[in-house]
């Protein structure tokens, strides 16, 4: 893993912002500041809880999801980059969940540091050992104690709608990148109204019910996905998973459902951010899956669990306050 002394100087404090340093030996952090202490625990600098994060926690320690091309073919597609076009870059994953991606990105030759609210940060850890140029930290997209302007490459892929405050945090992600860097986003789409409307009803009922309730109703769900036009028909009333791959189809289900905070948004509202962030070159990236009948119900916003998906570089032009 990257040395702590290199990643201290890219972590601040998350409350004033000050400077940290070793409190008492490797096992901890100290605001100059301000004084207030953080724990190092299993090789992650803990800077924040994880509150409302909790269902992540469970989901990406439990399931194994890391599957290298499929994981390599993902990236490309949402990030229009190649993971080795970033060897040498310092690199922001932004919500690394288990860590695949920052996996993927270091083993590419890429200084990367996997930022993530939940417990996934033990798995992201774990993941990445061995890799001396991968950092993992626990820390809120809402409030991110990394440097502003010092990233040249930052991405984040399905995780800011899952915050309370999507605009916040992407923000707070737009700002880590420096000028003449890159930022790439990729966000739930907002579907038609009866779509928006069942779903969320759906949604209040899943996220109150306990892992133990809501598991085995995702496996139901996943076993639909796997019958053949049933799960490309009635998944775009009903959401949930038809990945040919039976682990990966429980675990995006139990990812749809679980989580506390889902929002939906669409390529103008995301290109609006990037703007409002001092962002230019903006280009938004296709899905991707393709044919005559997938394209026309993407176009139409009827494809449930679908993106938008935009990345854009960053000019000298400060973004909003």
């Amino acid at each position: 893993m990257t040395t702590q002394t290199d990643l201290l100087d890219l972590l601040c404090c998350p409350r004033c912002r000050g400077a940290l340093d070793h409190a008492e030996g490797p096992d901890s952090l100290r605001c100059r500041v301000c004084g207030a202490t953080f724990p190092v625990q299993g090789g992650v600098p803990r800077l924040a809880g994880e509150s409302y994060a909790a269902s992540f926690g469970r989901q990406w320690n439990r399931y194994d999801v890391e599957r290298p091309e499929e994981d390599e073919a993902t990236f490309l597609v949402k990030t229009g980059v190649h993971p080795r076009e970033l060897a040498g870059q310092l690199v922001l994953d932004a919500g690394c969940g288990g860590g695949r991606y920052t996996k993927l990105v270091a083993r590419h030759g890429a200084r990367v540091v996997g930022v993530d609210l939940s417990t996934a940060v033990d798995k992201a850890f774990a993941l990445c050992e061995g890799l001396p140029d991968a950092s993992i930290v626990q820390a809120d997209l809402l409030d991110l104690p990394l440097a502003e302007r010092a990233f040249d490459f930052a991405f984040s892929i399905g995780v800011l709608h899952h915050s309370p405050d999507a605009r916040r945090a992407f923000a707070q992600v737009a700002r880590r990148v420096k000028p003449g860097g890159r930022l790439a986003v990729w966000l739930y789409r907002r579907n038609t109204l009866p779509q928006e409307w069942i779903n969320s009803a759906l949604r209040a009922v899943s996220m109150r019910l306990p892992a133990r309730v809501l598991e085995p109703a995702c496996v139901g769900l996943a076993l639909l996905g796997g019958v053949p036009v049933l799960n490309k028909l009635l998944n775009k009333v009903v959401n949930f998973s038809n990945h040919p791959d039976w682990t990966l189809r429980v675990c995006d289900t139990f990812d749809w459902y679980a989580p506390k905070y889902q929002s939906h948004h669409t390529v103008e509202e995301l290109k609006r951010w990037f703007q409002e962030e001092g962002y230019d070159d903006l280009q938004e990236l296709s899905p991707a899956r393709s044919g005559r009948l997938y394209d026309w119900a993407y176009g139409h916003d009827l494809v449930i669990g679908s993106g938008v998906n935009v990345v854009g570089t960053r000019t000298n032009r400060q973004g909003l306050e």
